[in-house]
């Protein structure tokens, strides 16, 4: 089997924790259990309520800060949401905390490639206790919004529904947290997760860096990310994938992590805008070194890809094989 048949059984309601669902304690703000009778109870005089799909309840136990995400629980999400899908579930809303939501989103895209069912992630910027919250407004949203879904991940967020490749939080206050700013939005997208890397395959954690240039880096500062052994490094370069590249040092470090094995990929610090490699000096290096481009992936999606595929056991060598394919609208 390469695709669950679509179902017509409930949605899935997948709570993780997040901001919706917290209760005020000592140390302020945070995640608590007992989230499926809160919604129970608002969807009683939500006004739409009669339009709602049926709904089951599932939680990752226990509920976190999504400041706490990691990618075993992305792992484990996996697991929870394939099982639903396999079970006859028609979709799964994910309810997440905003800090880690895109990145989430994003991963989920690369894991659950050819599942066949939508699966949208929202969560709120004000708990669901308080009296002028949103979570409602969005988990609501998000339910109504799954029933017309194209298969695929998504993030549903104040009225407006974002391919999950494509979105990162913009603003840490406003209720219009996410924004696709290199794209237009939730159009259809016509790359597909190769069959050798869907939702079927088995990945393992990898340990990835996520490093930026600015004025008066150092290379003695990445051969120390790089002296931990980790498998990929994403670098976030300046405009369209410069770097300070005089650094000889820096090239020579970026050498020796590439013959290491060490993925390395290069994505733009700008929110707009694409990596063109060739278009300046301090840019071709880079790529001469052994740096991937990504075109115009975010940082969200460029740090969900390389764990899909590096955790599916793709090497570093094989990796520009697979980097510049478009899975599932990272590129679009």
């Amino acid at each position: 089997m390469t695709n669950v048949v679509p179902a017509t059984g409930p949605v899935l309601i997948l709570y993780t924790g997040g901001t919706l669902g917290m209760e005020l304690g000592a140390n302020g703000w945070a995640p608590a259990v007992g989230f499926e009778q809160r919604i129970q109870q608002a969807q009683t005089t939500w006004p739409q309520a009669q339009s709602l799909p049926a709904w089951r309840y599932a939680t990752i136990d226990p509920p976190i800060d999504s400041a706490n995400m990691t990618q075993q629980l992305w792992l484990s999400m996996r697991d929870v949401i394939v099982q639903a899908a396999e079970q006859g579930c028609s979709g799964v809303v994910v309810l997440h905390g905003t800090d880690t939501l895109a990145y989430s989103a994003a991963a989920l895209s690369f894991l659950l490639g050819g599942l066949g069912v939508p699966v949208v992630l929202t969560g709120s910027m004000r708990p669901a206790v308080q009296p002028d919250t949103d979570a409602w407004a969005n988990v609501f949203g998000a339910l109504s919004a799954i029933t017309s879904c194209a298969a695929g991940v998504f993030v549903y967020f104040h009225q407006r529904l974002l391919r999950g490749t494509q979105v990162s939080k913009w603003h840490s206050e406003a209720d219009d947290a996410f924004r696709a700013v290199r794209h237009d939005g939730a159009e259809t997208i016509t790359g597909h997760v190769p069959l050798a890397l869907n939702f079927q395959v088995q990945r393992q954690p990898v340990s990835l860096a996520v490093v930026p240039f600015y004025p008066g880096f150092q290379a003695n500062a990445l051969q120390s990310i790089v002296d931990t052994g980790v498998q990929g490094l994403i670098l976030e370069c300046y405009g369209t994938g410069t770097g300070p590249t005089e650094d000889a040092e820096l090239l020579a470090v970026l050498h020796r992590a590439i013959a290491r094995g060490v993925a390395v990929v290069g994505i733009s610090q700008c929110p707009v805008g694409s990596v063109l490699p060739g278009q300046y000096a301090a840019g071709s290096l880079l790529v001469q070194a052994g740096m991937l481009p990504s075109g115009s992936m975010t940082r969200e999606a460029a740090l969900a890809k390389l764990f899909a595929l590096l955790g599916a056991g793709i090497t570093a060598q094989k990796l520009p094989d697979y980097w510049l394919t478009d899975f599932c609208g990272e590129l679009a």
